[in-house]
């Protein structure tokens, strides 16, 4: 047989497994995208709470803002390979036994909650401080300035990097192999494995993998189309001038 032939007969004999390990590498990128996007909204506002005068309340405030700025860096700056087997073997050294799906979620959704702490920050200090200024002089608290108007604006700015964490997690879900977490990765090694077919195996990944990225891409692409809204827009002055009767 020639190597394309192969390629579909390995397929045809094994495409539950790639299509089983292809769904659980989708499912753990978006919602670890999602999860590790709340974390980093919820270190955003934390980080831009003022502190005004000296309180335990604000030395407090400033040691837990020290503790999520470690995390961050611990996160940022360490493999997410070494994070899942730090995760999951360390938890089961001390009778903690997680099943290897929700350690593999929890190790995404803390690896992306770090890179979104990091956007999230950047995009509410590109917002202008005089929308600060204003919500505070019509007598709105942090929390609700956040909420209502700072945050909108964040989420839209930092969909792209969004979605590029999202298609990054895609792809790094492989790296949850280590733990045994039956991905793409870890399905097509063990048809590699079984058949000996390791170049067609990885071939077929490959195409799995790009069908994937390139959706949520094209997808995520439109929904930015959709949130910016129409291209032109029609201004309507408003006059208290009601149209004349009559010709007057």
């Amino acid at each position: 047989m020639s190597f394309l032939e192969t390629v579909w007969k390995i397929f045809e004999e094994n495409w539950d497994l790639f299509l089983h390990g292809a769904w659980i590498a989708l499912i753990l990128a978006v919602l670890g995208t999602i999860f590790g996007a709340l974390i980093g909204f919820f270190i955003g506002i934390m980080h831009t709470i003022p502190l005004s005068k000296k309180s335990f309340k604000t030395y407090l405030l400033k040691l837990f803002n020290f503790i999520l700025t470690c995390y961050v860096e611990l996160f940022r700056g360490t493999p997410m390979m070494v994070q899942a087997m730090v995760v999951f073997y360390g938890l089961y050294a001390i009778e903690i036994e997680l099943n290897r799906f929700i350690a593999g979620l929890i190790v995404i959704s803390l690896n992306t909650g770090a890179y979104m702490a990091e956007y999230v920050r950047g995009g509410i200090v590109s917002i202008d401080k005089g929308q600060f200024e204003a919500s505070e002089a019509i007598g709105m608290s942090h929390f609700q300035t956040m909420l209502y108007i700072i945050l909108p604006q964040v989420a839209r700015n930092i969909l792209p990097a969004t979605g590029n964490q999202l298609v990054m997690n895609i792809k790094d879900s492989s790296v949850l192999s280590v733990i045994s977490v039956v991905e793409l990765f870890f399905a097509t090694n063990s048809i590699a494995g079984s058949t000996y077919r390791y170049p067609e195996a990885f071939l077929i990944a490959c195409v799995l993998y790009f069908i994937m990225t390139f959706t949520v891409t094209r997808i995520l692409l439109l929904f930015e189309k959709k949130m910016d809204g129409s291209e032109s827009y029609r201004i309507e002055l408003v006059t208290g001038n009601k149209p004349a009767k009559g010709g007057e």
